[in-house]
């Protein structure tokens, strides 16, 4: 049960953060700027993977969970529970920035600035370059090691620096659905929850076919 609790804390802290982040922006009239909210995904997704990335691995992300299963280091009575794990976190950052700041700026949800297939496709590809990174940089499901927490943050706020603008750089069903659901802003819903698992799906064989002198043995053990 630890490892959902975790999953539960990690994704209320990365919503609460990064939506926040969105929501006070509209707030303050831009005070916190678009570079400030692309680094601070990054950071609070850092500072997760430090903090709880040894107990769940941090996924804090469902498409990072699927990914994590379709490349065997995840066991598939695991992948329910981090998944609803995270969507309880997810809803309750939420739910939490409603009773604080009301409906402002739909809590972050992500919108696309085109088409929705725009947004499908940029979504598809930053989550793919997401899930490669992540599987390099792990041990079976779990991130761990000085550099994991960087090298997921890095990548994170540097895809929302460029891509926020036009798709919101979700990266992330949960992330998007969350402030989705909660505010009543709906639009293109189906690109961010499409779009990120096809992306970290596809990254599988990528990763194997670059990768495959990977450690089996831990990542049989981590499961």
């Amino acid at each position: 049960m630890r490892k959902y609790f975790a999953e539960i804390l990690g994704t209320f802290a990365m919503v609460f953060a990064g939506t926040g982040a969105i929501v006070i922006d509209s707030i303050t009239g831009g005070a916190v700027t678009h570079v400030g909210i692309a680094l601070t995904f990054g950071l609070i997704v850092m500072a997760m993977i430090y903090a709880v990335g040894d107990v769940s691995g941090a996924h804090l992300n469902p498409a990072v969970t699927i990914g994590f299963y379709v490349a065997g280091r995840l066991r598939g009575a695991r992948v329910i529970p981090y998944v609803v794990s995270q969507f309880l976190g997810a809803a309750l950052a939420s739910l939490s920035l409603l009773m604080l700041f009301g409906n402002h700026a739909s809590l972050g949800a992500t919108l696309p600035a085109g088409s929705a297939a725009q947004s499908f496709v940029l979504e598809a590809i930053l989550t793919g370059l997401l899930m490669f990174v992540v599987l390099c940089v792990s041990t079976g499901s779990k991130e761990m090691g000085a550099i994991a927490g960087i090298a997921v943050g890095g990548v994170i706020g540097l895809e929302a620096l460029f891509a926020g603008p036009i798709s919101g750089a979700s990266m992330n069903p949960i992330r998007s659905l969350a402030p989705a659901l909660v505010s009543g802003n709906h639009r293109a819903i189906w690109a961010y929850v499409a779009g990120p698992i096809l992306g970290a799906v596809v990254a599988v064989p990528l990763w194997r076919a670059i990768r495959g002198d990977c450690d089996v043995d831990s990542i049989l053990a981590s499961k």
